[in-house]
């Protein structure tokens, strides 16, 4: 049998002129120009397959995306200690592979993730944004009370189902845990708000919609308390926005100890239900509800 190595990359691309992360027929991809090139280097048919932490979205951008792929040990031998180098001589400019590093035993790229890490940038300049940064951050001519936005996100923050900022897929669950959401102004740039957003992980357009819905907060179309009513529906809310990809960033992915990654994949593998303690309560909640005169039958 061909002996195999489990490779671990970290990359970072410019989202612009991607269709996202995912391979697509007749796109142009991250994951399709980063195996492409993969296979041109270690001389293999067909391409490697890159399972990657996090999936962006077309247009989004990361500085830290984190990726992993099985190949011959013969093919890595062979080029040991040279592939991001040589990667650079094949990829396009708008993506990079940082590093390239055998990967601990149980090391699995998604399922072995802790948290995910993304910050979104928003310019309140009533004149519009800097030209430079036009490509990452996105102009909203309304200004921002950063406080009620705030105020509004740690209503937020926990384990919940956001299915009412996610676009749903057939047979996955909308239940996260939402580790952090904060914004803070840039401190080079009195007009910059930048959003941090940390969860265990991400449903689709979740980290936008959040965004989204801050915003209208932010510049008083909204009350604070109306991000906390749309997410107790589990429901999508038409009134929700999603904020434009070319904002956001994944900043980071946290994984656990070495020797404890096989445990975190397996863990993470399993269906996602709201802790038990979480649902006894909502039960007794309905339970009491249904008892007072008009309550829920």
């Amino acid at each position: 049998m061909t002996a195999l190595v489990r490779l671990r990359l970290d990359i970072g691309y410019d989202g612009t002129d991607f269709a996202g992360w995912a391979r697509q027929p007749n796109q142009r991809t991250v994951q399709g120009v980063i195996e492409d090139a993969l296979a041109r280097m270690l001389r293999l048919d067909p391409p490697p397959m890159l399972t990657v932490a996090g999936r962006t979205d077309a247009g989004v951008h990361a500085r830290a995306q984190v990726a992993h792929l099985v190949v011959p040990v013969a093919a890595y031998s062979a080029i040991n200690g040279t592939m991001p180098r040589r990667l650079a001589g094949l990829l396009p400019p708008d993506v990079r592979v940082w590093r390239v590093s055998v990967a601990p035993e149980g090391f699995d790229a998604r399922f072995s993730a802790l948290a995910r890490r993304y910050v979104y940038r928003v310019c309140d300049n009533p004149v519009g944004v800097e030209p430079l940064r036009r490509h990452d951050v996105l102009w909203h001519p309304r200004p921002l009370n950063l406080n009620r936005m705030n105020e509004a996100a740690r209503l937020l923050v926990g384990e919940n189902d956001f299915a009412a900022y996610c676009r749903k897929r057939e047979g996955a669950t909308t239940i996260r845990e939402l580790l952090r959401y904060e914004w803070a102004r840039d401190d080079r740039d009195p007009h910059l708000a930048l959003a941090t957003v940390e969860a265990d992980a991400f449903c689709h357009s979740m980290v936008r919609a959040l965004v989204g819905a801050m915003l209208m907060v932010g510049d008083g179309r909204r009350d604070v308390e109306w991000p906390a009513q749309v997410l107790a529906a589990r429901v999508r809310d038409s009134g929700v926005n999603v904020a434009p990809a070319h904002g956001l960033s994944l900043e980071e992915i946290r994984y656990p100890d070495d020797d404890s990654l096989a445990k975190r994949a397996q863990e993470t593998r399993r269906v996602r239900t709201l802790n038990a303690a979480a649902a006894a309560a909502e039960h007794a909640a309905n339970a009491a509800n249904a008892e007072q005169p008009g309550g829920a039958s």
